[in-house]
């Protein structure tokens, strides 16, 4: 029995579960491998290899979830800041919401992967979670979910008609555009030559009025244009200019990773920016600063002096 052609699906579905792409990882690892010491038990006439697969890491999922509260986003633990000179200082004891390195997975549905939809997933009751993505988001039947959660098929209902409400107010994921719309490389392209320049008011003129910024494990957030902009100057005051970026997709998103100058020369990796552009405006910014959200999407920490004008 071949397995791996289930990986990438099953990491999308235990990140949505989870939160975070680390802990996807390890647990359909260990979902894989309760598989294979299983295969003598499989029965193909109950259900297909892919249904089995995801009952045990559902059953996976909610066991790790036992217990633990959610992986927020800063935006979603208080209001937000009126004062860009704040201390940026980590809250490092809060399990923060990891962002997702979709180019290293064939995932065919990323609009349920964006940041806001999992940060949003993530306030439900685990079983609840379970049942809204294996409901709508990955086209399980009522009765395939009933048999992978050992329940019936009125409660899945239930539940799915409870975590519909719940999620209500999310959004329309239709108006979120694809990073690969020509206006949304447009935009983006248009954000990294103003912040190559240090130039803010370029920077601001590319953000809805109403635009928010997070920066987790920073538990600061901003909102409004004005703010991201008097916080992007003391960006560059303290890190001085002449960074370098580098586009990429993360969660189904327009993303960047933002590289500081270095004092010696070259650059080093500062953080994992991944946007919302909504109306070919930026409407969102979370910017990821921890270190260890970098390494899944295999990007160098440091990169030599010179080579950022050569890609230029």
């Amino acid at each position: 029995m071949d397995f791996e052609p289930y990986r990438g699906e099953l990491v999308a579905f235990c990140y949505r579960m989870l939160g975070s792409f680390h802990e996807a990882e390890d647990l359909v690892q260990e979902t894989l491998l309760r598989a294979w010491k299983a295969r003598d038990r499989y029965d193909p006439a109950r259900a297909s290899v892919r249904t089995w697969l995801y009952r045990i890491a559902t059953n996976a999922c909610l066991t790790a979830l036992e217990g633990r509260g959610r992986r927020p986003l800063p935006s979603g633990l208080g209001v937000p800041s009126d004062d860009p000179g704040a201390p940026l200082v980590p809250a490092l004891d809060v399990p923060w919401l990891e962002p997702f390195p979709d180019p290293r997975f064939d995932v065919e549905v990323r609009a349920d992967l964006r940041l806001a939809w999992v940060a949003a997933v993530q306030v439900l009751p685990a079983r609840q979670r379970a049942v809204l993505v294996l409901r709508e988001v990955l086209g399980f039947t009522a009765a395939e979910v009933a048999e992978q959660l050992g329940t019936t098929v009125a409660a899945v209902n239930g539940a799915l008609q409870r975590a519909r409400a719940a999620l209500a107010g999310v959004g329309d994921a239709g108006a979120v555009t694809e990073p690969d719309d020509p206006e949304v490389r447009a935009v983006v392209q248009r954000y990294m030559r103003a912040f190559e320049a240090a130039d803010v008011p370029a920077l601001v003129r590319l953000l809805a009025d109403d635009v928010v910024m997070e920066m987790p494990p920073v538990p600061l957030w901003f909102r409004g244009s004005r703010d991201y902009g008097r916080f992007m100057e003391r960006v560059f005051d303290m890190r001085g200019t002449g960074w370098g970026m580098r586009a990429l997709t993360a969660n189904g998103q327009p993303a960047l990773a933002a590289y500081a100058p270095e004092p010696g020369g070259g650059h080093r990796l500062h953080t994992l920016q991944v946007f919302t552009v909504i109306d070919r405006r930026i409407a969102h910014n979370v910017v990821f600063a921890d270190p260890r959200v970098f390494d899944p999407f295999e990007l160098p920490r440091d990169i030599p002096a010179g080579e950022f004008r050569s890609e230029r």
